[in-house]
C-alpha cells in the first residue's frame, strides 16, 4: 500500500469517528468538566482531567464508529448519512470493527492510570457505548438511552477525582441524562420521515405532534435539577446567573424548533453546545471567587 493509500484509510477512519465533527465531543465533554469541578471544588487534580478529557474524545469516536457499523444497513437510506464512511463504501465493516476495538483499548489504557473504581466504572461506560446503536431497534426511547450513556462520564468523573460518587454527582448525573434525551430528540426530528420509512424508532417519533411540549417540561426539570445542585453545593449567585442564562438556549432551541424544520432542528441541536459552555463557565467562576 503506497503512502496516498495509507493515507485514504486513514482519512477515512478520522471521517468515521467524526473527529471532523466535533460538536458531538464538546456536548459529551461538558458534563465530564462540570463533574470535575464540582468534585474538585474547582481544583482538578491534573492527570485526572488529562485521563477523563482524552477518554471522553476516544470513546465518543468509538461510538461513533460503533453507531455507523451496526446502522450499516440503513445509512444508505437517509439523507443525512448516506455518505458516511461504511454506508458510502469506503471503510468495510470489518475495518470499523478493528478502529472501535483500537479506541476502546487506547481510552481503556488511559483509565489504568486511574483509581480501580474509576477503572470498575469504565466496564459500565464501555457497555453503554457499545450498545447504544442497537437500541433503536428495540426501544422508542434511544436517546434515553444515549443519554445514560452519555452522562456515565459524570460518576466516572466523581470516583476518579474524589473516589466516591456523593449525592450531587446522581443528581447531575440525571440532569445530564434528559439533556441528552432532549438535545439528541432535537437531531431525531430532522430524520423522522426517514426513520419511519425504514423501521427505526426514536423519541422524535414516540412525542409525535407533542415534541416540543415534552422537551420544555423536560428542559423544565434539567433546570430544576442544576438548581438542586447549586443547593447541595451551596453554591453562590454567580452559578444561578449563569445557569439562568443558560436557560436562555433553552428558550432559543424551542423557538427553532417550533415550526419542526429540519436545518433549525439541527441548529437547535448544535445550540445545545453553548448551554454545556455556559454552566461550566458558571463553575469555574464559581470556585474561582
Amino acid at each position: 500500500m503506497n503512502k496516498e493509500n495509507v493515507l485514504d484509510r486513514l482519512q477515512q477512519y478520522w471521517l468515521l469517528a467524526r473527529f471532523d465533527k466535533p460538536i458531538g465531543i464538546l456536548i459529551l465533554l461538558w458534563p465530564a468538566l462540570w463533574a470535575l469541578w464540582v468534585a474538585s471544588a474547582g481544583q482538578p487534580d491534573m492527570l485526572v482531567l488529562i485521563v477523563i478529557c482524552s477518554g471522553v474524545v476516544l470513546m465518543r469516536a468509538a461510538g461513533c464508529v460503533i453507531n455507523d457499523y451496526a446502522d450499516r444497513d440503513f445509512d444508505p437510506h437517509v439523507e443525512r448519512t448516506k455518505l458516511r464512511p461504511i454506508a458510502a463504501g469506503k471503510v468495510t465493516p470489518k475495518e470499523a470493527l478493528v478502529v472501535f476495538a483500537v479506541l476502546c483499548l487506547t481510552a481503556f489504557a488511559l483509565v489504568l492510570l486511574l483509581n480501580q473504581y474509576t477503572i470498575m466504572l469504565s466496564f459500565g461506560g464501555a457497555f453503554l457505548a457499545a450498545s447504544y446503536p442497537f437500541m433503536k431497534r428495540y426501544t422508542q426511547l434511544p436517546q434515553a438511552y444515549l443519554g445514560i450513556a452519555f452522562g456515565w462520564a459524570v460518576p466516572m468523573s466523581f470516583a476518579a477525582q474524589s473516589n466516591e460518587i456523593p449525592a450531587v454527582a446522581w443528581v447531575m448525573y440525571l440532569a445530564v441524562v434528559l439533556w441528552a434525551l432532549v438535545y439528541d430528540t432535537m437531531y431525531a426530528m430532522v430524520d423522522k420521515e426517514d426513520d419511519l420509512k425504514i423501521g427505526v424508532k426514536s423519541t422524535a417519533i414516540l412525542f409525535g405532534d407533542k415534541d416540543r411540549e415534552i422537551m420544555a417540561v423536560l428542559q423544565i426539570i434539567i433546570l430544576l435539577l442544576m438548581v438542586q445542585l447549586g443547593r447541595l453545593q451551596e453554591l453562590s449567585w454567580i452559578y444561578y446567573g449563569f445557569l439562568a442564562c443558560a436557560s436562555g438556549f433553552f428558550i432559543y432551541q424551542q423557538k427553532l424548533i417550533f415550526y419542526r424544520d429540519k436545518a433549525d432542528c439541527f441548529k437547535a441541536f448544535l445550540n445545545s453546545n453553548y448551554f454545556g459552555l455556559t454552566v461550566f463557565i458558571g463553575f469555574v467562576l464559581e470556585f474561582a471567587v
